[in-house]
């Protein structure tokens, strides 16, 4: 007998609609037994939990009506997708159908734990998707670190990563070394059954002393699945790959051998994805851009195939590299190493002399390196550095290197003409000991302009490959994995226009939505004092740039109708995968778009899932050295700029060393509210204002290893004095006003809310106070074992409100 599946009759529902369809009429659609309706009502019953159906009247069911607005893949039904958790107990699951992702409530995870890959019932909501984990489809890796407990007469773990539900009960021997102290290893041999079940684990190893940088770097790598060692087959995959490239693998291709590419990378590079060449014609420049032909060497159903897809991506942290694809590959015979013949993929341009492309054509051939130059190399041959040695490599190709500086600068002015953005933000590069494990200085990165203009020209280049080749499939119809940017979120557009409005300058919503106004914007205000303000502003209300099989949605930042990633496939998947089609089209091959669009469409959804998990491991880790180099600095007073505010406090990014310095509201002596716009905290008793890119001195006060903080208080005396009495200490209680704020005369007076402060702090507590246990009600953290976080249950949210 068949089993009855409720996509099925979800299915036949849909079709019917609006109509609602008897259970009997249900049956006969589908072609099941009088005999099971009992079967067919129970899953009905579940569908309508579920709110995927409606019951009427006399057993009667109708699909819910999918809120307009919502395109095709932001519809409900029955998704699969990896849950990704949240501290404060509700979370997300990536769809594999490409869609938006689907808000999980606290109620709705079930026994699910966070890294699951879990089916969920999946419906429209007003910002998106909103669903109930339905089905646990495989277990999350069982490894996690913590930090051992007492409970009674019960060993519990800890987990260190807030994501996974805690304690987590201990069976089987416990170290004996001091526990408080220990980090640990455990591995769950029990998972929950239930939404308030309790997981169970055994201790497999002691990781070593909380707070030692090794330690704590292994930490991170485990609570985020990172795997540094590659199974056994990829191994003896690549392995049985021979040092040189055979003959036979260079037949039939274009010999570019002739051509002096040159690869143009950091000085400890070690995995060279492309290489580039630009003269000048008649008409206005030829460029080839060559990539690594990892496509010939990876292919679909291996297990180097599997292990990229599984891996996403390459990650760099300050003391290695963790590639994506084994060094045999990744720094060897895919590499395009200097003097070494390579196979490559690539793209042939022309251009006019202003820049605009005149034709390309696409190539799969064998090339040789000419040289690895470096950007401080080809800064200083260009004379637009003193920064670094010289390289005679790159002096040598001063014409070339001069041709190349050209037209990046008018390739970059017609970008920026159209509309892209240039946030040009710093970037933390941390230096390590001789040792390579500890940390002695953090700098801003790229901080000479000669250097960080050599950077711009080859991403000049490559952005204009990566373009080239996204129009070129889309005009063939073929699928592929683009890179898309969808518009900024509006209400925080709105209030960006309202600073800039409040900062003097003219900006309303919908000049704020075109991007060209943006580009033309942050141009202006690019030697203004308020500018990293509102860069910083804008930066946050721009969306994350994902990957996506719809080639129509474009990249807003680059402002771009046509953009994917082609040019770095020894580190990123998606790359690889262009690579496939693009081989496909040189040879003249068949493509089945139809068998293709399923796996791209899965492959595009993992692949940007992974990307965030590299970018969060390596800001986790940089944010752990940062603090490790602060934590002998305590007492120091430094100066910075505040970079962040909110109603905890604000952020202060020092000048020297280059980290974040926290200090916390309840640290100053006035109590103090975040104003309206988001950009300042106003004293309630002095007016005395705190405000995003205003200079200040702080002291160190404490280092918290475990959060990545670094404590600060400020320099000046009079932030730290209670301006009721002038004395040093605790802060009063809260006065009875709201912060003084200016009238439209330009006097102070008292604020007419009460105290309440603004909507969005409002908000705030009373999310707060929906987590706090009801009076007479105290909370029992053995009922609440769904809490990832300490001090109880979080707080239950509105489904309607994702």
């Amino acid at each position: 007998m068949n089993p009855i599946d409720r996509e099925s009759l979800l299915g036949a529902l849909r079709d019917a609609a609006p109509r609602s369809l008897h259970v009997a009429e249900l049956c006969q659609r589908l072609d099941i037994q009088k005999s099971r309706r009992d079967e067919v009502l129970d899953l009905l019953e579940e569908l309508v939990v579920l709110g995927l159906i409606g019951e009427m009247p006399g057993l009667r069911y109708r699909a819910r009506r999918i809120a307009p607005g919502h395109g095709e893949r932001a519809k409900g039904g029955l998704l699969t997708g990896v849950l990704q958790m949240t501290g404060r107990g509700f979370g997300f699951v990536a769809a594999e159908d490409g869609g938006p992702d689907v808000f999980i409530p606290p109620d709705s995870v079930g026994p699910a734990l966070h890294g699951d890959r879990v089916e969920v019932a999946a419906r429209p909501s007003p910002k998106g998707r909103e669903g109930s984990v339905t089905t646990i489809v495989t277990r999350r890796n069982p490894r996690f670190t913590g930090s051992l407990e007492r409970h009674g007469k019960a060993w519990v773990v800890q987990p260190d990563d807030p994501r996974l539900r805690g304690p987590v009960l201990v069976l089987g021997d416990v170290p004996k070394q001091k526990r408080g102290e220990l980090a640990v290893i455990a591995e769950l041999v029990r998972f929950p059954q239930s939404s308030g079940d309790l997981a169970a684990a055994r201790v497999v190893d002691v990781l070593g002393v909380q707070g030692i940088t090794t330690v704590e770097v292994m930490k991170i790598k485990i609570r985020e699945g990172i795997e540094e060692e590659f199974d056994a087959e990829t191994r003896a995959e690549a392995e049985a790959f021979p040092e040189r490239v055979p003959a036979a693998d260079k037949k039939g291709r274009e010999d570019l051998r002739e051509i002096d590419l040159v690869t143009i990378d950091p000085p400890d590079a070690r995995d060279h994805d492309d290489a580039v060449y630009v003269e000048k014609t008649k008409g206005g420049y030829r460029v080839v851009v060559a990539i690594a032909d990892v496509a010939h060497y990876v292919r679909p159903g291996t297990a180097l195939d599997r292990t990229a897809l599984a891996r996403g991506c390459s990650i760099y942290l300050p003391d290695r590299a963790i590639p994506m694809l084994p060094r045999e590959l990744s720094t060897n015979l895919a590499s395009l190493v200097p003097n070494k013949d390579r196979l490559c993929m690539g793209v042939e341009i022309y251009l006019r002399k202003n820049g605009g492309v005149e034709r390309a054509r696409l190539f799969e051939g064998v090339m040789r390196s000419g040289g690895h130059l470096t950007y401080e190399g080809v800064a200083r041959a260009l004379g637009i550095t003193d920064e670094g040695p010289r390289q005679p490599a790159a002096e040598k190709r001063l014409p070339m290197l001069s041709s190349l500086q050209e037209l990046a600068k008018k390739l970059r002015a017609g970008r920026l003409k159209r509309g892209a953005l240039d946030f040009d933000l710093p970037e933390a590069k941390i230096k390590l000991d001789e040792a390579n494990v500890e940390p002695v200085d953090c700098v801003r990165s790229r901080k000479d302009p000669g250097v960080r203009e050599a950077y711009r020209m080859i991403e000049e280049l490559m952005l204009l490959a990566n373009e080239v080749i996204a129009a070129e499939l889309k005009r063939l119809a073929v699928p592929a994995i683009y890179r898309t940017h969808a518009p900024p979120d509006e209400k925080k557009l709105s209030a960006f226009a309202k600073v800039a409005t409040a900062l003097g300058h003219s900006m309303d919503v919908e000049a704020a939505q075109d991007p060209k106004k943006l580009s033309a914007f942050l141009t202006e205000i690019e030697d203004r004092d308020e500018a990293p303000v509102l860069r910083y502003l804008l930066l946050r209300a721009m969306q994350q740039a994902v990957y996506d099989v719809n080639a129509d949605i474009g990249h807003f930042g680059l402002a771009a109708k046509d953009y994917l990633h082609f040019t770095s496939p020894i580190r990123r998947y998606p790359d690889l995968v262009v690579h496939r089609i693009v081989r496909a089209i040189v040879r003249g091959e068949a493509i089945d778009g139809a068998a293709l669009l399923s796996r791209m469409r899965r492959a595009s959804v993992e692949s940007s899932r992974l990307e965030r998990r590299a970018m969060t491991v390596e800001r986790d880790v940089v944010g752990l050295y940062r603090a490790i180099l602060m934590r002998d600095r305590i007492g120091e007073e430094l100066e910075g700029t505040i970079s962040s505010v909110d109603a905890n406090g604000f952020y202060v990014a020092l000048d020297e060393p280059f980290v974040d310095v926290l200090v916390p509201i309840e640290k100053l002596g006035d109590w103090y509210e975040l104003d309206e716009l988001g950009i300042r905290l106003i004293g309630l008793r002095t007016g005395r204002m705190l405000e995003l890119g205003q200079r200040i001195g702080v002291k160190i006060e404490d280092v918290r290893i475990g959060r990545r903080e670094i404590v600060g208080v400020p320099v000046d005396e009079s932030l730290l004095v209670d301006p009721r009495g002038g004395e040093r200490g605790p802060r009063g209680p809260r006065p009875e006003g709201g912060a003084p704020r200016r009238d439209g005369e330009g006097r102070r007076g008292p604020r007419d809310d009460k105290g309440r402060g603004n909507r969005r702090q409002r908000r705030e507590r009373n999310a707060e106070d929906r987590g706090k246990p009801r009076k007479g009600k105290a909370e029992d953290p053995k009922k609440d074992r769904s809490a990832p976080a300490p001090g109880g249950k979080p707080p239950k949210r509105s489904r309607r409100r994702r």
